[in-house]
């Protein structure tokens, strides 16, 4: 078993959306750990947010097991090229896409670009996200309220609905939702707020893509050790990330994708409708 580094780690802050070589200690996208054994050969997939964090490692381990991949990322350009470099030392094709998932036309975008490189879009894999920090009600601005549900719920529709069309039986539908769907940090209102949208949403759709033969689930991470931890929280409160829960430290990205692969899988035919939780210990309802 891998040792991971526990709080307290170093008082840190970097601009959002963060960058990767800047963390310390620097995350475990599972680079040297992961092994694949072709449980998703020849799979296509569309993934948003993998330039770094839970994304990149899901990339990793997709590719390791045998899938092509489109990444969707905001513009993180050296996080973004880290990951295909990764992905296609791992002899798989890796299509990188910057742009604001939070707009509605690059959403079908997305898409269209998936199928023109692709043909089909067997994995849909929902995972950007945006979040700050804020300690009252006051001090979030309609902007903010307003750009993180764009980020977190509307464009998981939007990619939802315009893939569904390019997706046959047996695809499959993984959105990354939060401990915070069923248990919301107050600083984290609008970010939580969204997660349990997306809790209800997955459980929705599941029923209506059933008759189709598509599979629609959620995992639910725990606190994750992303770039997304240094740039929109206190940098006293990085310093404590994760210490709170039983294992008392944060799941690095690695610790994720095993999950999104099982989902991603045949062998998950008949799991719908369900959110995963990786949460180190801290019960879901």
């Amino acid at each position: 078993m891998t040792c991971y580094p526990k709080p307290p780690f170093a008082e840190q802050q970097q601009p959002v959306p963060g960058r990767t070589a800047q963390m310390n200690p620097r995350p475990d996208h599972g680079e040297d750990s992961y092994r694949g054994s072709g449980r998703l050969a020849d799979k296509k997939v569309l993934i948003t947010g993998a330039d770094s964090g839970i994304g990149r490692a899901v990339a990793i381990a997709f590719a390791r097991e045998g899938a092509d991949l489109l990444v969707s990322y905001l513009d993180e350009d050296e996080d973004a090229r880290e990951t295909q470099r990764w992905v296609e030392q791992a002899g798989r094709r890796c299509v990188l896409v910057p742009g604001d998932i939070s707009e509605p036309k690059h959403c079908r975008a997305l898409v269209e670009r998936a199928v023109k490189e692709f043909g089909r879009i067997d994995v849909l894999v929902n995972n950007a996200a945006h979040q700050m920090t804020f300690d009252s009600p006051d001090e979030i601005s309609d902007e903010e309220w307003q750009g993180t549900f764009a980020v977190n719920i509307h464009a998981m529709f939007y990619l939802t609905k315009a893939a569904l069309p390019h997706m046959q039986p047996h695809a499959a539908i993984i959105n990354t939702a939060s401990v915070n769907a069923d248990n919301p940090s107050p600083q984290l209102l609008a970010y939580a707020t969204t997660k349990g949208a997306i809790q209800n949403f997955t459980a929705g759709l599941a029923q209506i893509v059933a008759e189709k033969g598509i599979r629609a689930n959620a995992v639910a991470p725990g606190p994750v050790w992303t770039p997304l931890i240094p740039s929109t929280m206190p940098p006293e409160k990085v310093a404590h990330f994760g210490e709170n829960y039983p294992i008392k430290r944060p799941a690095q990205p690695a610790e994720l994708a095993p999950v999104y692969v099982m989902l991603a899988s045949d062998e998950a035919s008949y799991v719908s409708g369900a959110m995963v939780g990786v949460t180190g210990g801290k019960p879901i309802i």
